[in-house]
């Protein structure tokens, strides 16, 4: 299938800025904008930045909303970490490593890819292609700039671990290990069928971790590895899209769940993706429909509802010339819907790929020693599902980017330009046209600070 229709029509007009209400009922408490700013390493405070960096969403069924006094990681608890590790002159390089090619001796060349079959209309091939690890180190190479990035070679393979046995769930030959090598070390990892029947098989992620560390450069700081394959890491799991061992500066990120044919299964916004996460007609439709869910509320819970619902912040867009970033990105995401009324296998590309870039900038944020953002709309966020993760901004909060600045000695505005620039060059991709947009904005708004 060469394209997609695009269904909503929503115009995104009023903005929610602050948490939902959902987030005064499970028990989030916002920040203060004092408390923000000493989080921030800056005791003297700051103006409100809400149009620049929206707080946290909140939904149901997001994972602040499953644990909501989530301790936040100040500038200062950071620095303090034991198990964060500085970057120095002798360690300074972030490495990138190809998904593993498949050896001749081992049959797995359709374990990448999702089982339409079995799952329908639901599941139909869009046409996309898995994104390329050049995308993946070039954008990670900006969203970290002030880093040195390289390729890791030689590269990995995946090779015979023993002889195949037979496998129940999806009457395929499955082995139980698959081989991960690199140069003359095999580290055998852990398969299984995948649960959900959207995959053949599985690999086990603290397997591929563990390969990840093996080959650890003497330079690297850091060691990201993408992977094609489903990946998961305990038992219970459906699936896992990435980890990282922060301590040990290695991160694996799979590309399979962030394939667009699965949007409809895990019930992935599109149109509502980060920005315009952040439209108050989605908002309000996530809240009411969980509330649908569960049984009627009593009459004191519907005061309290209502209580809660006058905390909200709706803005609507900016009438002058310098929009806000908030409002600029969602502009940008509009007008790209606008002007296309189908997303072809192009848009498909660019939105695989984006979904990996994010996740990599983040995975690679725990081995920068970052714990996850409690603070603001952050790509350092948990995510308790692919749709919580595709609402998620794909830009550093004020106290995380303070942390990257840090680390690598790079400004805000080296940070803001290089990843503008890699932006620019993706224009046609939502999340990038979006960030760019976003950028430029924040641009703006430093310059106007120092006239």
């Amino acid at each position: 299938m060469a394209s997609a229709p695009i269904l909503d029509d929503c115009s995104h007009n009023s903005l929610f800025l602050k948490p939902s209400d959902h987030a005064c009922k499970v028990g989030y408490r916002d920040y203060t904008a004092k408390q923000l700013s000493n989080a921030a390493g800056n005791s003297k405070g700051v103006a409100e930045l809400t149009t620049s960096f929206p707080r946290p969403l909140v939904l149901p069924g997001d994972d602040l909303s499953e644990d909501p006094r989530y301790p936040g990681q100040s500038l200062r608890s950071w620095i303090r970490e034991p198990d964060r590790n500085e970057v120095t002159r002798r360690k300074n390089v972030i490495y990138v490593a190809s998904p593993p090619a498949i050896s001749r001796d081992i049959k797995m060349d359709g374990w990448a890819l999702p089982e339409h079959k079995k799952k329908g209309q639901n599941m139909a091939d869009l046409g996309a292609t898995m994104p390329g690890v050049d995308d993946v180190e070039n954008f990670l190479g900006a969203f970290y700039t002030g880093m040195k990035t390289a390729r890791l070679s030689p590269a990995f393979s995946f090779v015979s671990w023993e002889k195949p046995v037979s496998s129940k769930a999806n009457r395929q030959s499955i082995p139980r290990y698959i081989g991960l090598r690199r140069k003359d070390e095999v580290v055998g990892i852990r398969t299984r069928p995948s649960p959900d029947g959207m995959f053949q098989a599985q690999f086990n992620l603290d397997d591929v971790l563990d390969a990840a560390i093996s080959a650890l450069p003497e330079d690297a700081y850091a060691l990201l590895l993408l992977v094609h394959q489903d990946l998961y890491k305990d038992e219970e799991d459906d699936f896992c899209c990435g980890l990282a061992y922060g301590g040990s500066r290695v991160a694996v990120v799979s590309s399979a769940r962030y394939n667009p044919s699965f949007d409809e299964v895990h019930k992935v916004e599109r149109i509502h993706a980060w920005p315009a996460s952040h439209c108050e007609a989605y908002i309000n439709a996530a809240c009411e429909s969980a509330e649908v869910a569960k049984k009627r509320p009593s009459k004191k819970r519907k005061i309290e509802t209502t209580n809660a619902k006058a905390d909200f912040q709706a803005i609507p867009p900016s009438s002058n010339d310098r929009p806000d970033p908030i409002h600029a990105a969602v502009e940008a995401h509009y007008e790209l819907l606008a002007a296309n009324t189908t997303f072809t296998a192009k848009d498909f590309n660019g939105l695989w790929t984006a979904r990996v870039c994010r996740t990599a900038s983040h995975e690679l944020g725990h081995c920068f020693g970052m714990d996850h953002c409690v603070y603001y709309a952050c790509v350092m966020q948990s995510t308790a599902s692919l749709a919580e993760d595709v609402r998620q901004p794909p830009y550093l909060c004020p106290v995380d980017l303070v942390k990257v600045q840090r680390a690598t000695g790079a400004t805000e505005v080296e940070h803001y330009v290089a990843l503008a620039e890699f932006c620019d060059a993706r224009s046609t991709t939502h999340m990038f046209a979006a960030l760019s947009a976003w950028i430029k904005a924040r641009l703006l708004e430093l310059e106007g600070r120092k006239l």
